[in-house]
């Protein structure tokens, strides 16, 4: 087996096809694993741009069982805060997301009155969601799920029927308009730090409940630790890896996919191709355009451009500072002015996530130094059109060709990123006064800096969105052929353009497509957890209020973090 990509899909798809008994190769246009699970190097610093929760980090769910299979969590602390999410408008006023329904509620009441009963309307739906988070699926893919196992998934819903109809029903944006009070109605929109338009209520009950249950922490080692962890099981496995090998072709012979061919020219064969990189450069560069049918081939031609069809990119502002801020808080998104958004190049919903990282990881800094990382949502056009460069750019280097090198781009493109630095720097420095001075290293990405490292499609970090067309329109493809391409055989696609979501889904999706290889090789699929090291061990780290946004008690009363050993 050939699998295109070493990100969390392909590393997946590596170690289950391994636990399978299959031969295996991976080739990966970069230096290291993780694709866009990643962290980089500046100075005495690592800047890691990718996990800031991740689901099924702890246990009571199948998407815990799918990380200790991969080995991605042994031997590690899981680090969780008691607040998922602070939201700060731009009168200064806060609202803390407690992932707990009891302190929600009671803060959010606090804040304001008025709206106590749509407050406590959405406490009891999280409430009722914390139960429900063991029934959903991970381990088996519907499509290959018999009649009999159908009604049993089907039947573990039903206690959860009513909060499930409800919350999937109604788009967060109209629920969140009923609230009273100004703050409320523009807060809850980005409890999951930028604003997703098109997601129903659901999806924010599913992230706060795993977080309340101590499944959507953030795991020792950061990105790039997680990436290398599921590496090491692979290799462990038997596995192979080939970096800095960029495939340009899926070879087809008599419909049939039987290797690739790379950019320096060699080919290399294989009995089956499972392609766990970018799904529009899979369909239309490395496969022509060829095996589509009318729902894929709309899909991958009209749909996956149109706006909000799939997740956008980031711009990303790291900052390295020379020493502790301690009023700066885990994860908050400012609300901006026109203003200062109209200065934020490609900027889709006023507003920047502003995360002091080395709370999460204050092992990738120096002591008494801090991390901070701010990000927003970007459309790639703006940047798109600021650059006169190839977006990505192949050079030999000591021998050896390199993928993943800068690109000069042009100067109205650097300007906009210098404008974007200092806008954010600005921001920064009103708030916690003295950090522009304190900044020891710095560093901005942009979507095309996404496309350079990943070739993803408009430097989206996570495709096809849900509960719009396009990821719709997937699933079902999925349900009914498979991750496959009609009329293809020995080819397969998986991680996150195979399914919808983040790095579980990626992950998931590697189980799952070597279900359909087993199920089309006439084999039995098997998969263990990986005994190497011990279970994973959990800190809750407190937030809550402080400066202004204390009573005069919570200013001189601290609580430590608490250590839990989670079965």
């Amino acid at each position: 087996m050939i699998i295109i990509g070493a990100g969390l899909g392909g590393l997946s798809t590596g170690c289950y096809a391994r636990m399978n008994g299959y031969r295996t190769r991976i080739f990966e246009m970069h230096e290291i694993p993780g694709g866009c699970c990643t962290a980089w190097e500046r100075g005495d610093f690592t800047f890691d741009c990718c996990v800031s929760w991740l689901l099924g980090n702890g246990p009571g769910n199948e998407m815990h069982r799918v990380w200790l299979e991969l080995g991605a969590l042994q031997g590690k602390q899981m680090r969780h805060f008691d607040v998922f999410n602070i939201v700060r408008g731009r009168d200064g006023r806060a609202v803390y997301f407690y992932s707990d329904p009891d302190r929600l509620q009671a803060h959010l009441t606090d804040l304001s009155p008025a709206d106590a009963k749509l407050i406590r309307d959405f406490c009891d739906g999280l409430r009722k969601f914390r139960t429900c988070l063991a029934a959903y699926p991970f381990l088996k893919p519907v499509g290959l799920m018999s009649r009999t196992e159908r009604w049993r998934m089907l039947a573990s819903f039903v206690p959860h029927f009513n909060v499930i109809r409800k919350s999937i029903g109604v788009l967060m944006t109209d629920y969140s308009a009923a609230f009273k009070d100004p703050l409320l109605r523009e807060a809850f929109n980005f409890i999951l730090y930028e604003k997703h338009a098109a997601f129903p209520v659901l999806p924010f009950y599913f992230q706060l409940a795993a977080h309340a249950n101590l499944s959507a922490g953030v795991p020792e080692g950061g990105s790039l630790g997680l990436a290398a962890s599921i590496e090491r099981r692979y290799l462990r496995l038997g596995g192979e890896i080939a970096y800095n090998a960029k495939v340009t072709e899926i070879l087809v012979e008599d419909d049939r996919a039987v290797g690739v061919r790379l950019s320096d020219g060699r080919e290399f064969r294989a009995d089956i191709v499972v392609s766990a990189c970018d799904g529009h450069t899979t369909a239309m560069k490395f496969l022509g355009g060829r095996y589509l049918n009318e729902e894929y081939r709309r899909l991958y031609t009209e749909v996956i451009d149109r706006p909000g069809m799939i997740f956008p990119g980031y711009v990303a502002l790291f900052l390295g500072l020379r020493r502790p801020f301690p009023d700066g808080d885990p994860c908050t998104t400012h609300l901006l002015t026109d203003a200062e958004a109209d200065r934020l190049t490609g900027i889709r919903h006023p507003s920047v996530n502003v995360q002091f990282r080395s709370l999460h990881y204050p092992e990738l800094s120096p002591e008494r130094t801090t991390v901070v990382y701010a990000t927003y949502f970007s459309d790639v056009g703006p940047w798109r059109a600021l650059n006169d460069a190839p977006e990505q750019r192949t050079r030999s280097r000591g021998g050896k060709e390199l993928h993943t090198l800068p690109v000069r781009r042009g100067r109205a493109y650097y300007e906009a990123k210098h404008q974007v630095r200092d806008t954010l720097l600005d921001f920064l420095d009103q708030r916690f006064p003295g950090l522009k001075d304190s900044v020891a290293v710095r560093d901005v990405s942009t979507p095309l800096t996404q496309t350079r490292y990943t070739a993803n499609h408009d430097g989206t970090v996570l495709g096809w969105q849900p509960f719009v067309e396009s990821g719709e329109t997937l699933e079902k493809l999925v349900k009914k052929h498979g991750p496959t391409l009609p009329g293809l055989s020995n080819f397969y696609f998986s991680g996150v353009w195979a399914t919808t979501g983040g790095l579980i889904r990626a992950a998931a999706a590697g189980r799952h497509v070597m279900q359909f290889v087993c199920r089309d090789d006439g084999r039995a699929f098997t998969a263990h957890t990986d005994d190497t090291g011990p279970p994973p061990t959990h800190v809750v780290i407190p937030v809550g209020p402080h400066g202004k946004d204390a009573s005069p008690d919570e200013r001189t009363t601290g609580t430590p973090p608490v250590s839990l050993h989670v079965r």
